[in-house]
């Protein structure tokens, strides 16, 4: 799962990226209002945490041009009003969830998952191909109805792997979804945790489902 955090509070924001990061999503950072929009705009993240009182484009207008745009992602807003007028102006704006600071951690987090939850339970959690099935939810693997156990990265990336069937994705796709921005796409780790998920999901099963598609990336194919 991506993560954007539109935040111009740097201390913060950094707080937030390396939490969310600890807690296993990748993580994009933005310290204005323009350039969270063009973040967002984008339309790769799962859910916006957006500050309110942000320069040159506040939180509210963020909101509200992404919601006239159709665009459905979740939307937690930040801020440090209290008022119900703010909090109704927020949530009438687009927003899905309101946190007011300062804030615990722990609870952030748990909005956030209430927030992802929420948006997987409009369609079928469990995402299938051939007989591998991801839980989006638990966060449970399996293949041929045997369990697999992944660390969160391996997770990370198979998610997004099932997440785009028979798409031939390159490794700074990859890298740039599972990790941020500021991930060296040049590193081979994209490779190395491709060849995890190979020897736990494809040895030992038939067919295989991931293929290397030489000199461009990766494929999760969709046996025929």
């Amino acid at each position: 799962m991506r993560i954007l955090v539109v935040e111009d509070e740097h201390k913060l924001a950094a707080v937030l990226k390396r939490g969310l990061q600890e807690h296993g999503y990748a993580v994009d950072v933005a310290h204005d209002g323009e350039d969270g929009f063009s973040f967002a705009e984008i339309g790769e993240h799962d859910l916006i945490i957006l500050d309110i009182m942000l320069p040159s484009l506040d939180g509210f207008e963020i909101a509200r041009k992404l919601r006239a745009r159709r665009m459905n992602t979740p939307i937690l807003m930040l801020t440090a009003r209290d008022a119900v007028d703010d909090r109704v102006r927020g949530l009438d704006s687009g927003a899905d969830d309101y946190l007011i600071k300062p804030f615990a951690f722990r609870e952030l987090v748990a909005r956030v998952r209430a927030l992802l939850r929420r948006d997987e339970l409009v369609k079928d959690p469990v995402l299938r191909v051939a007989d591998l099935e991801v839980d989006t939810i638990s966060h449970e693997v399996r293949r041929s109805g045997q369990m697999i156990s992944l660390t969160s990265k391996e997770y990370a990336v198979l998610e997004y792997l099932v997440r785009n069937p028979n798409r031939v994705l390159t490794r700074a796709q990859i890298a740039e979804h599972v990790w941020d921005y500021d991930f060296t796409a040049m590193s081979n780790v994209v490779d190395v945790y491709i060849r995890y998920l190979r020897r736990k999901l494809d040895d030992g099963f038939e067919p295989k489902l991931l293929h290397t598609i030489r000199g461009t990336g990766y494929q999760l194919k969709v046996p025929r």
